[in-house]
């Protein structure tokens, strides 16, 4: 392991604070680099995507989630993208007035990301800060902007995805939508206390997704959870610690990060040099293993460092 890892996962909150400033500020420099490859190639988190309309409850669910995690013992980091001011580009909800984390709890980090003029759902440095969560925390939660259908850039960085529907809404009706049916690997029916309503709600799901089939010999399973109630949440962690069991299953979650780490470096590579650079950097492809980090660098130092986005 690296000593700027060690120094990472020894160095609580503050440390990990101080690397997410250091690759927002230097994203190509050699040590940001350095470091992101080395916690790329040491992974420990479970990565759980959050995802679903604005006002389903996904950042209640979070808390209630936490919570659950904390009460196992298991030390958990959160990224919660936010909508951005059109002034400042800055997220234009903070953290902490969504989410009830104890500040002085040394197993939780929260950091918020504005999304700026992404449409995914997903903030630019997302995958970046995963990564770096990802080798120090055991579960790291990831809760996207609430912006319906395009919100399928969850799936290239999350080992689960959630999928949040309210009752009542007809959340149920945008799921059946093309797209949408093919994110979730949980689907979580939210304020379970409106009865007969979420109960309709979970069957209008449930008959999508009979419709949709099985994802690769997963059955997604449909719970209803009342968060502020804390009912269910137990459900739902069993139903995420059975998704990674699955995973673990022959070499299926070391092949589904390759393929995230591959669709990231595509999507840098365009950002940055356009479909021009992506053709000129040739077939991009990543060996089991490899940091698509240091790969990004190689390319950049092949093609010139002056992008055009």
């Amino acid at each position: 392991m690296s000593p700027a890892l060690e120094a990472l996962r020894a160095g609580g909150k503050p440390a990990m604070a101080r690397a997410l400033a250091r690759i927002e500020a230097a994203p190509e420099a050699e040590d940001t680099v350095a470091l992101l490859s080395a916690a790329h190639e040491a992974p420990l988190a479970h990565v759980v995507g959050m995802t679903g309309p604005p006002g389903v409850g996904k950042s209640t669910l979070m808390n209630a989630l936490i919570a659950a995690w904390r009460g196992e013992g298991r030390t958990v980091a959160c990224i919660a993208v936010d909508p951005s001011s059109r002034r400042s580009g800055g997220a234009l909800l903070g953290d902490r007035t969504r989410l009830d984390t104890d500040p002085e709890d040394k197993g939780v980090f929260v950091r918020s990301m504005a999304a700026r003029d992404r449409l995914g759902g997903l903030a630019g440095l997302t995958v970046s800060a995963m990564v770096l969560m990802r080798a120090v925390y055991d579960v790291v939660l990831i809760e996207t902007v609430g912006v319906g259908q395009s919100e399928t850039d969850v799936v290239g960085v999350a080992d689960t995805v959630l999928f949040c529907v309210q009752p009542g809404s007809g959340d149920s009706l945008q799921f059946m939508k093309a797209g949408i049916v093919e994110i979730p690997h949980v689907v979580v029916v939210t304020k379970a206390d409106m009865g007969p309503a979420a109960a309709r709600a979970r069957a209008d799901v449930k008959g999508a997704l009979s419709l949709a089939g099985e994802r690769d010999g997963w059955q997604v399973p449909v719970l209803m959870v009342a968060s502020l109630q804390h009912e269910g949440v137990g459900e739902l962690v069993a139903a995420i610690d059975a998704h990674a069991a699955f995973l673990a299953e022959g070499g299926r979650l070391a092949a589904a990060r390759l393929e995230q780490a591959r669709q990231w470096l595509m999507e840098s590579v365009r950002e940055r040099y356009g479909r021009e650079g992506l053709k000129r950097a040739g077939t991009i492809a990543l060996a089991m293993g490899e940091s698509p980090f240091r790969r990004l660098a190689a390319i950049a130092a092949k093609l010139g460092g002056d992008g055009h986005g």
